[in-house]
């Protein structure tokens, strides 16, 4: 690790010291209600790391996509969950910036946290403004990124700040996701397998093209396949199809060959005549794709020819569903890929989760725990997987 982390700092940098620490508890809320904790309960490292060690900790976070101030994106049910989870009151600010600020931080004992106001009611945020990020790093001696999922953003809160504040270290979690996700391309247990799902190969091209340089065998699920099918000159009905990316399907396939990996699509697919929960579907092998139809997931087939890929592997990075999961005729595909990933992780191999939809798969199906690694970053893990620069982490101090 070529940052400077948390874990160096020892309990006599850290007494009575005031820690601004960027966490994300961008959680999923229905009727003020948080529905899943797991971002909250991410940081519990790094806070408890903190309070013990006598730090006044300090936290900020955004939430949702909010124009200017929204009474229903405040962190008020947060407070409330990080309390219990803590086991001490949390005390709660309703801004970010400013007096109140000032003075509930005054007086601050150590070991207490405090949680500010969402950093997105301010345009500033997100703009990296140089007087705001001054703003948000003036209560406070050190800062702590630990919020991962936001680290591919150069915000005030994630980047910015560092310029004002000394040390600026990268918090438990962020270390554990870089430990996984770097060394999973830079020093991976062999053989290596990516899956690539999800529905647009654009999304995708620059893990799928630095994959290809890194993994022993890739596997491509979702809906992008089609791309691929028709870059092979096959009939795929009325499904997604990326037409100004064909060639590039078919170059990768190419690049594929010439590099040794093992390429693989699905074999027969899942077809609807419609894109809803209750369509009528039929499995299909991709030679014969119905016109009219769709296809919304892998058929058994695939998934035979899949597990069987997947066997012998060491290492395995998965990001994006084979299908339409969210619809559970539709979610076969990807369920089994999850047990499948379970299973070779009883034998030793280690199982990344890269972030976004396949992590709500292996929740779905409630083998969260049976991964190695449950990247908490979607976007930002697919930034480091392609070998960019995060700037949130950047910006931190060298070890």
């Amino acid at each position: 690790m070529s940052k400077k982390t948390l874990a160096s700092l020892s309990a006599s940098e850290l007494t009575g010291k005031r820690a601004f620490v960027r966490v994300d508890f961008n959680v999923p809320v229905e009727k003020g209600a948080i529905t899943d904790d797991t971002r909250i309960r991410a940081a519990l490292p790094t806070i408890q790391d903190l309070t013990s060690k006598g730090a006044k900790v300090i936290l900020a976070s955004h939430f949702g996509r909010p124009k200017g101030v929204s009474d229903d994106l405040r962190l008020t049910p947060v407070a409330k969950r990080l309390s219990e989870l803590l086991g001490q009151d949390v005390i709660k600010c309703d801004d970010c910036i400013g007096d109140e600020v000032a003075a509930k931080v005054a007086a601050m004992e150590n070991g207490q946290v405090l949680l500010l106001e969402n950093v997105r009611f301010y345009k500033e945020e997100e703009k990296n403004d140089p007087e705001f990020a001054q703003k948000l790093a003036a209560n406070a001696d050190l800062y702590v990124n630990d919020a991962f999922g936001t680290a591919h953003r150069a915000h005030a809160s994630t980047e910015g700040v560092t310029k004002y504040l000394s040390p600026s270290v990268a918090g438990y979690l962020i270390e554990k996701e870089l430990q996984y996700l770097e060394n999973a391309i830079a020093n991976p247990q062999r053989p290596l397998v990516a899956i690539i799902g999800g529905s647009k190969v654009s999304s995708k091209i620059g893990v799928i093209e630095t994959l290809l340089e890194k993994c022993d065998k890739l596997i491509i699920g979702g809906g992008m396949i089609f791309t691929f099918y028709k870059a092979r000159g096959l009939s795929v009905g009325s499904s997604l199809v990326e037409d100004d990316k064909i060639e590039l399907a078919r170059s990768l396939e190419a690049k594929a060959k010439e590099k040794g990996v093992t390429f693989l699509l699905p074999t027969d697919v899942v077809v609807a005549d419609k894109f809803a929960p209750d369509a009528n579907s039929q499995t299909v092998s991709i030679e014969n794709i119905p016109d009219g139809w769709m296809g919304l997931d892998i058929g058994p087939d695939s998934i035979k020819v899949f597990q069987e890929a997947l066997a012998d592997c060491k290492s395995v990075i998965w990001n994006g569903p084979m299908g339409v999961f969210e619809f559970d005729k539709f979610a076969a595909g990807t369920e089994a890929v999850a047990h499948t990933l379970a299973d070779i992780g009883k034998n030793g191999a280690i199982t990344i989760i890269g972030g976004g939809d396949s992590v709500a798969a292996v929740e779905k199906v409630g083998l969260a725990d049976q991964m190695s690694h449950i990247s908490t970053g979607g976007g930002a893990s697919l930034e480091l997987l392609e070998g960019k620069v995060l700037p949130g982490i950047a910006a931190l101090n060298e070890a």
